[in-house]
């Protein structure tokens, strides 16, 4: 689950007391699943008036029930309010080269994946009609040192599908974390938003030998496991069994456990068993130390929750697969992916990300491994329609520099994920972080000479050494919803890359 703060506000476009709120929430997206409600009872009673620090408030007694999927964020734009999808609710325990068309405006229609839908009305601007001149306005912010060497942009029209500006829009980069749009996209394509991981306890051998089996969930935490050792003592105890031996099974992974980048703070050995993304520390986000070897500490600490419950219980040396025939003893499930999708784009969980990918392959049939889990979601995203030329993927978070995607990949990412026909996309949109208030975007856009942009921007952040990207959403002076992309590659200064880059998208809004 998201931490306290994400709780009191997550992710709305336009939010807090702003003059505009009304109007951009409609567009950005519902209250839903208790998160968006918590932040607007919260919001009601701030005296908010866009700038400055933002008071904390106490946080829900309980974490909201899980919704049963994202709801529409194109309310404004056509969506159908009440078409929310369908959900599981039961269990659960709930980061080459191509053409340079610089800055230069669209004169025909993009083709993001969304051509044929509604037409403008009302305030909003006609298709063919650009918010602003959009080349005059980025050209300079995006062709500042700060941003390095090479720059690449996208701006598009969510419910037209239409690029309103391109630089670079068709040029392969390296788009660090940004390319979670796509592995989340695929996800929720593949799996539905509704869908949850188990994780099981099945037995073998008159009851006495007991399996945990991995079934890949990226939240398994200590509440999760004692509440699966609890349903497990249970179990053993109807049977008048009291001593076991435990083995443990992460055998639904395959290939490389450690991501190419080696042992790091930002990500524990991908396993199909792991507890609290196998950190050390009692942090739930951002870097931390972590454990070498996740599923051992994790069948570690299930024979300490299963003795406190009055069962005698050894772990096995090493992991092996269930025998055949086992019998599922208890079973804990995950989150609905919906839920574990936003907590990734909020915080940019590279654990769940990976996990995400190796999802997405099992229901493709492939391999869950690193190969595999990039193999799938490149074919979710074909089936989308989503424009694929130069785009290589290597894993599931951006972590690894081999990644390319394009501007204008995101940005039909994106507009796909606010399609009216697609609301099981919607969670990338309702995850994306908020400016000013959650996640990544927290502490962005208070630069000198930022406009205020505070809760009227939500994107997703991406960021390697020398490289900083940005991709999300907002809300035009015509009351249409865009999507951007900008990518920067060679910059020398992370932090003057990520103020030119929230420059850039503040100069979107009104």
């Amino acid at each position: 689950m998201l931490d306290q703060k994400a709780w009191q506000v997550t992710a709305g476009s336009a939010v807090l007391g702003l003059a505009v709120a009304a109007g951009a929430i409609a567009i950005a997206g519902p209250w839903d699943g208790g998160q968006r409600t918590a932040e607007k009872t919260w919001a009601a009673g701030q005296d908010r008036t866009g700038s400055g620090a933002h008071p904390g408030a106490p946080a829900p007694a309980r974490a909201p029930k899980p919704a049963p999927s994202a709801g529409p964020v194109l309310t404004a734009l056509g969506g159908d309010p009440d078409d929310s999808g369908g959900s599981d609710d039961s269990g659960g325990s709930g980061d080459s080269d191509a053409s340079n068309n610089s800055g230069t405006t669209a004169d025909s229609a993009h083709d993001a994946g969304t051509s044929g839908r509604g037409s403008h009305t009302g305030t909003r601007a006609e298709a063919g009609e650009a918010p602003m001149n959009l080349a005059k306005t980025l050209g300079p912010l995006l062709g500042r040192p700060a941003l390095g060497k090479v720059t690449a942009a996208s701006v598009v029209d969510v419910e037209s599908g239409r690029q309103l500006y391109g630089k670079n829009a068709a040029r392969p980069m390296t788009p660090a974390s940004t390319v979670k749009l796509a592995t989340m996209t695929a996800a929720l394509s593949a799996l539905g938003p509704g869908h949850r991981i188990p994780t099981t306890v099945v037995a073998g051998r008159g009851d006495r030998h007991i399996t945990l089996v991995g079934g890949g969930d990226p939240s398994l935490d200590a509440q999760a496991l004692g509440r699966l050792a609890d349903s497990t003592a249970r179990a053993l105890k109807a049977k008048g069994v009291r001593k076991v031996a435990l083995g443990y099974d992460v055998s639904l992974y395959s290939g490389p456990r450690q991501h190419p980048i080696g042992p790091n703070d930002n990500i524990a050995p991908v396993v199909a068993l792991t507890l609290n993304e196998g950190r050390l520390d009692k942090t739930t986000s951002g870097p931390a130390p972590r454990s070498g070897d996740p599923a051992g500490a994790a069948a570690e600490e299930f024979v300490r929750q299963l003795r406190a419950r009055g069962i005698t219980a050894t772990k096995a040396a090493a992991p092996a697969k269930a025998p055949k025939g086992a019998r599922r003893l208890a079973v804990s499930w995950s989150a609905p992916v919906s839920d574990l999708i936003e907590r990734a784009l909020t915080e940019s969980d590279n654990d769940i990300a990976e996990a995400m990918a190796r999802q997405t392959a099992l229901a493709e049939h492939l391999p869950a491994s690193f190969a595999g889990g990039a193999k799938a979601v490149k074919q979710r995203l074909t089936k989308l329609g989503m424009p694929l030329a130069g785009t290589v993927l290597t894993d599931g978070s951006g972590l690894n520099r081999k990644d390319k995607v394009t501007a204008g990949l995101l940005t039909s990412l994106l507009t796909r994920d606010g399609d009216p026909d697609h609301p099981e996309l919607r969670p990338v949109l309702t995850g994306l972080p908020v400016a000013g208030f959650t996640g990544t975007l927290v502490d962005r856009y208070t630069g000198p000479g930022q406009a205020p942009a505070e809760g009227l921007i939500r994107a997703k952040t991406g960021t390697l050494t020398g490289v900083n990207t940005l991709a999300g959403t907002v809300v035009d002076a015509n009351g249409r919803l865009l999507a951007f992309a900008f990518m920067a590659d060679a910059t020398a200064s992370p932090t003057e890359a990520e103020q030119a880059l929230d420059q850039a998208s503040a100069a979107l809004l009104p």
